[in-house]
């Protein structure tokens, strides 16, 4: 049993995984501020139907909603700097790995969160806007005003959800060489040749974040009153 598992190598590697959590944490944050922003404009873009931008945009979605993330990280990372330097002669090599992840996480969330808002702001009756622009409000200040605030309480369930599947999708990261928790995980079992406590640690971090995240969710949405 002693090695299979051990307590000691268990509680010596908490600090060493705590470690990366910091950059899991900053990779979810790039990911769902700018990403939010990204799903936003899609989203409004989308509902104004012009003409080639919208089909653009649905390509675009089609494309993120329905492929792996691993394979959307490794389109990014090999991909892009090839884009880049023959359309723009922009030289990436000297680009972190890390921001490539940034790049992928944000293009993701966009699209994801893209449709959830979307969804949110056609669940925004209309006589509301048609009651604003009575009142001399122009479509901007409607929108900014009235539609949505009230589309983002809308979202907030969809949105909790999004959050809590990109948490576990970092995991991935690791696999175009960014260290993550997993990553170092992966890197103790094999210079140790012990593996299960590293990866038991990384499991319970992830449930702790996971069950964290859900009860601020859950009190987030009882006092917006979603449901």
């Amino acid at each position: 049993m002693e090695d299979f598992f051990s307590w000691s190598r268990f509680f010596s590697n908490i600090p060493r995984l705590a470690a990366k959590l910091p950059l899991t944490f900053e990779i979810v944050a790039v990911a769902f501020v700018f990403g939010t922003i990204l799903a936003l404009l899609l989203a409004v873009l989308q509902l104004r139907k012009i003409p080639v931008v919208e089909q653009i945009v649905r390509v675009f979605i089609s494309f993120e909603r329905g492929t792996p993330m691993l394979v959307q990280l490794l389109v990014v990372y090999y991909a892009l700097p090839l884009l880049l330097e023959s359309l723009f002669d922009v030289d990436t090599r000297r680009w972190a790995r890390i921001q490539f992840v940034f790049i992928t996480f944000v293009l993701n969330q966009g699209a994801f969160l893209c449709e959830t808002f979307r969804a949110a702001i056609l669940a925004v009756p209309k006589i509301q806007s048609e009651a604003a622009f009575s009142c001399g409000l122009t479509s901007r200040q409607t929108f900014f005003r009235i539609v949505l605030p009230q589309s983002l309480r809308i979202a907030v369930p969809g949105v909790g959800m999004d959050l809590l599947g990109l948490f576990q999708e970092t995991s991935l990261v690791f696999m175009i060489g960014v260290i993550d928790i997993l990553g170092l995980a992966q890197a103790i079992g094999s210079n140790t040749g012990h593996s299960i406590e590293a990866y038991l640690i990384t499991a319970l971090f992830f449930i702790i974040i996971n069950l964290f995240l859900r009860k601020i969710l859950n009190v987030l949405e009882g006092k917006l009153n979603v449901f």
